[in-house]
């Protein structure tokens, strides 16, 4: 997927409650891209436009992988906090 269609299929699947700023996720691409979690290519979009599609490698997967089990770790933790509340 290209940078807009990231941002926009980020901002429909959240039902517009999060929205990324080009000024924050292209940064984040090209830093994922030199850790090696992303490949990139250019391509023609469906507008006959050239842009930058990015594509997750084996060790980005591993590593989207642990990031979301610590992001569930965090959120089970802040459930149990406010439970007690």
């Amino acid at each position: 997927m290209h940078g807009y269609g990231i941002a926009q299929n980020i901002q429909q699947t959240s039902e517009d409650v999060l929205q990324v700023e080009e000024g924050s996720l292209y940064p984040a691409l090209q830093r994922m891209q030199i850790k090696g979690w992303l490949t990139s290519e250019w391509q023609m979009t469906e507008l006959n436009r050239k842009a930058r599609f990015y594509k997750l490698t084996k060790d980005g997967r591993e590593q989207l992988e642990a990031e979301m089990k610590k992001f569930s770790r965090v959120t089970g933790a802040i459930w149990r906090v406010l439970e007690k509340v």
